[in-house]
């Protein structure tokens, strides 16, 4: 998959009710012609798919936005849940003229991305890509695992196929855990009470008629290969392509493989005559 440079510039957005997002966007709207990728993501803060959507901005006009309560950007206190930012989403594709849109979600993002194909009254998100994502109840408790009564060093273990990738805690600056700690209080905030899952939304999924990849990192330790796989099968449309030496962050470790996963899935069920 071949791209060109874009530049990205960041700006931010009032939906309305007091809420603002801050967008990161590679392109211009105005001449996307309604069409674009929306890259969710997880709560690891929007500096995990920063280098996915750079990638993906050769291709098309991409938005990244941060989750408001990441990274320092303001939340109001009645957006709580998953189900709240989904709706702020479908918000944000209105507000940018957005028709037709591929919706790339890691881990909570993917969840976002679910929640928002079920809510998408007009019909704006076109296709799915998600990424070891969370959200639906799992089949028994080996499939999805809640991280937040574990220390960074294991969370890193589960997280990462290659110790390479495992943040090291001890080297970060003051500023940097102080972010991720905020980041860890919005995460918990959204995600709710169960944390990883909606207790409903597995059996809401059919709905969803869209295509859907699942592109699933097969060492996650989070979120496993055999809830990748169930997730998939959730949507009468749903495909599932394992990602191998990846773990709950297959664009991180394996970017290569994720875009050629992405660009067959374009090519044979979103566009499959080149439309």
């Amino acid at each position: 998959m071949s791209s060109t440079q874009t530049a990205s510039a960041s700006r931010t957005i009032g939906l309305g009710v007091g809420l603002e997002v801050t967008i990161t966007e590679y392109g211009d709207a105005a001449t996307a012609g309604g069409t674009g990728v929306l890259v969710l993501h997880g709560g690891g803060g929007p500096q995990t798919v920063a280098g996915l959507a750079a990638a993906l901005a050769g291709h098309a006009y991409v938005i990244a936005p941060t989750h408001p309560g990441f990274d320092g950007t303001p939340r109001v206190p009645w957006a709580n849940s998953v189900a709240d930012l989904a709706d702020a989403y479908l918000d944000l594709l209105e507000e940018l003229g957005m028709t037709a849109v591929m919706v790339i979600g890691n881990s909570l993002g993917g969840w976002i991305a679910a929640e928002m194909a079920l809510r998408d009254i007009h019909g704006r998100v076109a296709s799915m890509v998600l990424l070891n994502a969370l959200g639906i109840r799992p089949d028994n408790g080996t499939q999805l695992v809640d991280i937040r009564s574990l220390p960074p060093a294991a969370i890193g273990r589960l997280a990462f196929a290659s110790p390479a990738f495992r943040p090291n805690p001890a080297a970060m600056s003051e500023e940097q855990r102080a972010t991720m700690a905020a980041n860890q209080q919005a995460l918990q905030i959204y995600a709710g009470e169960e944390f990883t899952f909606a207790p409903k939304l597995r059996w809401r999924l059919h709905r969803v008629t869209v295509p859907v990849l699942a592109a699933w990192g097969e060492e996650d330790g989070v979120a496993t290969a055999e809830y990748g796989r169930t997730y998939a099968a959730c949507f009468p449309n749903g495909h599932y392509q394992p990602i191998a030496d990846a773990g709950h962050f297959p664009h991180i470790e394996q970017p290569g493989a994720v875009l050629a996963a992405m660009g067959d899935f374009v090519d044979n069920v979103v566009k499959p005559d080149g439309d």
